[in-house]
């Protein structure tokens, strides 16, 4: 196994794969924050967009890699990544012993010790840094990272331009258990939110008022998620999403059957991700993960129109 030697060596460019959402933000705080940044994504508008905002631009990860030291990646999930670690023109092709590869990526944990794995053939670190927080969140994210410490230590002034902090929590693949259990939590108190939301229209509360009642009171129950859900129904935002229907699908999936794996399978949480998936079924995937309203709301129409007819 050849070893990590980046420990002493000078960031002089940080490399990031992937330009979305997520991708811009750390984009956005690198080069605020007077970082050279090297831009690399399959989408050729995302690129375009890269270098508009001021990163240089790289044709491939090989390319990128010859070019950064730092590399960071954020992409939807393993199919993806697995392509820009190891596939045709990929980042293995390229990495050295002075490399850290830092995945923000939502993964499960047996495929980032895989890819660490690979990846380490070559002596770069690897490590699994996935995102605790929203897009409108950033530079208060919380990374909770998998992986060799010391690598961690020589990124962080990396990840705390875009993060408010970013923690070892244990092996690879320990960040991304972490993570997916934070979106089995985010799953149920999404769904529990829209479900009572659509409840009011039944009970006699108007849902404005029961949304403004609870999130400006210090009930125990109020959350950062039940605000941002609760105001999403109560405007019907639910086309400009911060978190969409298919992305939940897919992470809560990945925690389902890490749970599983683990013979500790969720019941309360895989419940709910049989509404997530009606309301994928009914149209709502691209809309933001407070569509699960709409699937509660019109299951109590059908219930009221059977009753009356009863």
């Amino acid at each position: 196994m050849i070893s990590w030697t980046g420990s002493n060596k000078p960031i002089e460019k940080t490399g990031l794969i992937g330009c979305g959402r997520m991708g811009r933000c750390m984009l956005r705080s690198l080069l605020d924050r007077g970082f050279q940044v090297v831009a690399c994504d399959k989408f050729p508008e995302a690129v375009k967009s890269a270098e508009e905002m001021g990163a240089e631009s790289a044709a491939t990860p090989a390319d990128l890699a010859k070019r950064s030291s730092v590399i960071l990646i954020s992409l939807p999930g393993p199919a993806q990544l697995q392509e820009v670690l190891f596939g045709e023109d990929g980042l293995k092709e390229a990495l050295t012993s002075d490399h850290v590869v830092i995945d923000t990526s939502t993964v499960d944990p047996e495929t980032t010790r895989a890819n660490a794995a690979g990846v380490e053939e070559t002596g770069a670190a690897y490590l699994d840094c996935p995102i605790l927080g929203r897009p409108s969140a950033a530079g208060k994210w919380m990374l909770p990272a998998g992986g060799n410490p010391e690598a961690l230590k020589h990124v962080k002034p990396v990840l705390l331009t875009f993060a408010a902090d970013a923690v070892p929590v244990g092996g690879h693949g320990a960040g991304n258990a972490l993570k997916l259990l934070n979106q089995l939590m985010f799953s149920c108190i999404n769904a529990i939110s829209s479900e009572v939301m659509a409840i009011c229209d039944h009970v006699g509360i108007d849902k404005k008022v029961f949304y403004d009642t609870v999130a400006g009171s210090s009930a125990a129950t109020v959350s950062g998620l039940f605000r941002e859900v609760g105001k999403s129904i109560v405007t019907d935002g639910y086309d400009t999403p911060a978190f969409t229907v298919d992305l939940l699908i897919k992470d809560a999936k990945l925690g389902l059957q890490m749970a599983k794996d683990a013979d500790a399978p969720s019941v309360i949480a895989g419940t709910v991700q049989l509404y997530n998936e009606i309301a994928h079924a009914q149209g709502l995937g691209m809309q933001d993960t407070s569509a699960l309203y709409k699937v509660f709301s019109r299951h109590y129409e059908k219930l009221c129109i059977q009753a009356q007819a009863d």
